[in-house]
Formats: structure tokens, C-alpha cells, sequence
């Protein structure tokens, strides 16, 4: 089996790592550069229950036992490289501020504890004993004390090198031009001009996965970028934020290097990765409402990543009708979170020949089962 994967963010990276530790050939094709993208631009939230939406309960339960096997992922890191990646069990707040926030966080609450889920309310004054520094304002909260967070910008480096660590060849500033189908087989690709023979082909290309060549059109994954722009402020004496704040709009992540990670708009702006000022004032403002010692924080950094959005905002991760062709793309919001599973699960499927059940629901097949 020779292996291709078009797309170096944190997806194409941990199914490349999988892959190679099991002795298979592989190549990660990367328009720019392995892990610049999206991947580097998010805050590395691991906080499925606080995701949660009313209606996401399949959704859900795949990032929940992703977050379970994140522990097995990074010794796997370690075991492979030497380089330690915590998972940080720090919890996250969910406050509110006024009567609306509150009767809408109790109805949250309410639907998490009627699904099973370890969560907590608590008043104004319990939630300022877990975080002193949340406002005043605070008229109650959920907490969720077991979701978690990541240095994602540790693990993409810690990834690169277990790829290569592990026999994968990454090449960087390669743009994959065309995928080669002949009937129902993948006979290999394009790259600068060049056919590069391949059996199979993981599209793992982010936002851009629909723009790749060669994909009949039926199978072409609806994937479109969805901008996103956070701002990291520097802790100091001033503010020593422990917990992840996710208040209405905005969350704000302390990060183990130092960092305040505020974040981050939704924006339907195509390819557009300019900063703006008006979404950075309304980050700034929200994080203040909820945090006000954030004030006098300095300005570290602005980024703005191209999340990878499906139709219907779930991952679509699994084969398809063309012979060694494969999908790990439009994970959304959630990127960070589902590496594990999907690292797992697809290279077991893709090695082994074992459908994942686990995966049930999310294949590309879903968008084009009435048409075919």
C-alpha cells in the first residue's frame, strides 16, 4: 500500500503518524507549511460538554471518546519522540451575567444532567471561588470540572516529528494538483506538473479539500472555510486566570506558556485571512465583560485560521465508492479535539480493512446517497 495524504494540518499529520507506525508508506502533501494553518490558529479547547449543543448527541458522544483517548495518544507521542504533551484538565465555566444568560445556562444544565453528563451549577459567588477573577456580575454557571485543553501549537511540532520519526515523508509547499482515477481505483496524483504514482489518497486538505482536482464531482466533500480570529494577551500579577471562561460569545483559555487565548469569531468570509478590527473589539469587549482583570493584559499576538466546515458542521471521515480513495476533512470547531479518533480509527480502516463503527454517520456518503 502507498500512501498519500493531501494536507499537513493536525488531521493529516496524526493519520500520516498512525499509518507509518504501522509500517505502511507514507507521504503528507502540504500546500504551505505542515501545521500553519487552521491547526496553529486554534486555542486547543478539549471541552466536549461544553460544545454541547441541544441537538448534537451523535456529535458528541464521537468527541467525547476522542477526549478519552487522548491520554493513549500523547504516551503514544512520547513512547515515539520523548516529547511530553499534557492534556490539562483545568475544567471550564460556563457563566452568566444577567437574567437571560442565567435562564438559558439553567436549560443547558438541565438537558446535560438529563443525558447523564458530571456537571455542576453553581451561583455567583460559588463561581468566583473556582475563578476569583470572573466579574462580579456573575449571577450563576455551569461547571464542567473534567474537560480540558491542549497546547496545540506543542502538538503540531511534536506530530511533524513523529511522522518523520516514524518513516513518513513530508513534503512541504507541495500542492496537490489533480487526483488520478481511473474507473473506480486511484492510480496516483499530480504534484508541480509531475504524476506521482499512489493506491491511495487521503483528502485531509482542510478548507481546501473541495478545491482539490480530480474528485468526481459527486464525491467532492461540501467543506467551506469559516474564518475565525482569536488574540492571545500575555498573564501577568494583574490577572492569573486559571480555569476556561466560556462565556456568551467568547472564551478565554490560560494556556501553560503564559498565554490568554481570547477567541474566536465565526465569519463566512471565504478565503479571507485578514484580521479586523471590529471582530478583535468584540473578542476584547466580551472577554472584558467576563474577565475585567484582562484590562491591562499586553497584546502578545492576532491570528486568524480557516476552520473546515461541512454542510452540516459534522467531520467527514471514512471511504468512499472509489477504491483507496479516503476522507478526514471539515472537522469544524472540533479539530483539536477529534484528532485522536479520528487518527485511530481511520488508519485502523485503512490498514486493516476493518470498518470503524465507531465512525458510523460521518462518512462522505451521507451527501450523496440520494443521488447515486
Amino acid at each position: 500500500m502507498n500512501i498519500a495524504i493531501i494536507g499537513g494540518g493536525i488531521i493529516g499529520l496524526s493519520v500520516g503518524w498512525q499509518l507509518a507506525k504501522k509500517g505502511l508508506k507514507v507521504a503528507i502533501y502540504e500546500r504551505s507549511k505542515a501545521g500553519q494553518g487552521a491547526s496553529h490558529a486554534a486555542a486547543g479547547m478539549l471541552a466536549p460538554q461544553a460544545e454541547m449543543g441541544f441537538e448534537d448527541i451523535e456529535m458528541f458522544n464521537l468527541c467525547r471518546k476522542s477526549l478519552e483517548m487522548y491520554p493513549k495518544f500523547v504516551d503514544e507521542l512520547y513512547s515515539d519522540t520523548g516529547i511530553k504533551v499534557e492534556v490539562e484538565k483545568t475544567g471550564c465555566i460556563l457563566p452568566g451575567f444577567d437574567r437571560d444568560d442565567t435562564e438559558r445556562l439553567r436549560r443547558l444544565f438541565d438537558f446535560r444532567e438529563k443525558v447523564g453528563l458530571d456537571v455542576i451549577w453553581l451561583t455567583g459567588s460559588e463561581a468566583r471561588e473556582i475563578e476569583p477573577f470572573l466579574s462580579p456580575r456573575c449571577t450563576g454557571a455551569i461547571w464542567i470540572y473534567d474537560d480540558a485543553q491542549i497546547n496545540n501549537r506543542l502538538l503540531l511540532n511534536v506530530l511533524k516529528k513523529a511522522f518523520v520519526i516514524c518513516g513518513g515523508k513530508l513534503f512541504e509547499d507541495h500542492e496537490v494538483e489533480n487526483i488520478n482515477i481511473e474507473g473506480k481505483n486511484i492510480k496516483g496524483i499530480y504534484v508541480h506538473g509531475s504524476f506521482l504514482n499512489y493506491d491511495t489518497v487521503i483528502v485531509a486538505a482542510g478548507s481546501w479539500s473541495k478545491q482539490i482536482n480530480g474528485i468526481p464531482e459527486y464525491l467532492q466533500p461540501p467543506v467551506r472555510p469559516v474564518k475565525g480570529q482569536i488574540i492571545s494577551l500575555r498573564l501577568n500579577e494583574t490577572c492569573r486566570i486559571t480555569k476556561v471562561v466560556r462565556a456568551p460569545d467568547v472564551y478565554l483559555l490560560p494556556k501553560s506558556d503564559g498565554r490568554l487565548v481570547i477567541g474566536a469569531s465565526v465569519e463566512e468570509m471565504g478565503y479571507d485571512l485578514n484580521p479586523t478590527a471590529g471582530e478583535i473589539y468584540r473578542l476584547l469587549e466580551r472577554g472584558w465583560q467576563a474577565v475585567p482583570a484582562i484590562y491591562d493584559l499586553p497584546i502578545e499576538s492576532i491570528d486568524v485560521g480557516l476552520r473546515p466546515g461541512s454542510r452540516d458542521h459534522m467531520p467527514i471521515i471514512g471511504n468512499s465508492d472509489v477504491n483507496g480513495l479516503y476522507f478526514a476533512s471539515g472537522h469544524y470547531r472540533n479539530g483539536i479535539l477529534l484528532t485522536p479518533v479520528t487518527a485511530f480509527e481511520l488508519s485502523e480502516w485503512i490498514s486493516a480493512g476493518i470498518k470503524s463503527e465507531i465512525l458510523n454517520g460521518f462518512g462522505i456518503q451521507r451527501f450523496y446517497k440520494e443521488t447515486v
